[in-house]
């Protein structure tokens, strides 16, 4: 399947605005340097959409996740920048108070459900204690019953069962579903999912997909989807976020950047889909490392890695617009063709 041959599905709700991140900056503070993991994020989620956000490892996706819910630990520190969630500001909030929003009104789905169980306690006492946390007025009954319809949810046979049992018991794809399942129980305004759906089969893959793009639609549930599968984020997403070096470096409703992509790394993304090889030809590959955020390149981070690179890129690119989306480039799309031409005429006359 070919990025162009995927659609998103167009989720419900009002747009009215859930989360709003402005000039979101994250750093860790080393021994060997100042590490800036996010730098400058800016993006926001309204009510019943998905925004993916996309990038290799290292490039700050995880930790815009852990910033929104105030979960970065030392050395890491939220330098600066709002993070406002229905109006409140999250960046200085009260402990107590964030903690009352996590799980209730903001969940969030970990890629190691091993950080969201607890291993000698049974997976009924788990769910049960995540919801009357949050509403002590549920009865055990009523919540035992969401228990069991949230494990329906996502896919696991006999969930009533399964109830009793502890997380040892279950597989690693099977202990993430019911991770996901956990996130699922107070039916959050906000969910962030931190690629959650890896180390899933092809076919619960596409369940939980399935319920994660039913749930934005019908409850208006906004959703942070962090992966570095396109083709996920291609069938979920209504908008995508594209990180480089703890920095978006494009922007955009999700059938523009991904079929029109004008940064060159979002480029080099899609061009590394083995889908859109045709057979026989070499598989295009991004040259070069991600940079170490302790030492970046003078101006643009791409710089190093992008086969457009001029003098110019060694100064820092702004996120402007182009071509109906954002993107933090000097040269969108490739060098101009004015610039080539000129080029070219030079060459000529002498």
């Amino acid at each position: 399947m070919t990025v162009s041959e995927i659609h998103v599905t167009e989720g419900g709700g009002q747009g009215e605005a859930l989360l709003d991140v402005r000039d979101l900056k994250t750093h860790f503070l080393t021994r060997a340097g100042v590490a800036r993991a996010v730098d400058g994020v800016s993006f926001s989620v309204t009510r019943g959409k998905v925004m993916g956000l996309v990038g290799e490892s290292g490039s700050g996706k995880s930790v815009t996740g852990f910033s929104i819910l105030g979960l970065v630990d030392p050395p890491g520190r939220i330098m600066s920048g709002s993070i406002r969630f229905l109006g409140e500001e999250l960046v200085g909030a009260n402990p107590r108070r964030l903690r009352e929003l996590r799980g209730s009104r903001i969940a969030m789905i970990f890629q190691d459900p091993l950080m969201t169980l607890n291993p000698v306690l049974r997976i009924d006492t788990q769910m049960l204690e995540a919801i009357t946390s949050h509403d002590p007025s549920v009865s055990r009954k009523e919540a035992l019953n969401r228990c069991r319809d949230a494990l329906g949810q996502v896919g696991i046979p006999a969930p009533e069962a399964r109830l009793k049992c502890y997380p040892h018991e279950f597989s690693g794809g099977m202990r993430q579903r019911v991770a996901i399942a956990i996130a699922l129980l107070n039916r959050p305004d906000l969910i962030i999912a931190d690629e959650p759906t890896t180390a899933l089969d092809v076919t619960i893959q596409a369940q939980i997909l399935h319920e994660a793009q039913k749930l934005c639609r019908e409850t208006g549930t906004g959703m942070i989807w962090i992966s570095h599968d396109l083709a996920v984020i291609a069938g979920l997403a209504d908008e995508v976020s594209v990180m480089y070096a703890g920095r978006i470096v494009e922007q955009g409703a999700v059938d523009a950047v991904l079929d029109n992509p004008r940064h060159p790394y979002t480029q080099g993304l899609i061009g590394s889909i083995p889908s859109r090889n045709r057979r026989g030809v070499p598989l295009q590959q991004i040259p070069g490392m991600t940079p170490s955020l302790l030492h970046l390149p003078e101006g643009c981070a791409f710089r190093e890695r992008c086969d457009r690179a001029t003098e110019t890129c060694l100064a820092q690119p702004e996120m402007h617009e182009d071509a109906g989306r954002m993107v933090r480039c000097f040269f969108p799309g490739g060098i101009p063709s004015v610039s080539l031409s000129c080029s070219a005429a030079e060459g000529a006359s002498a």
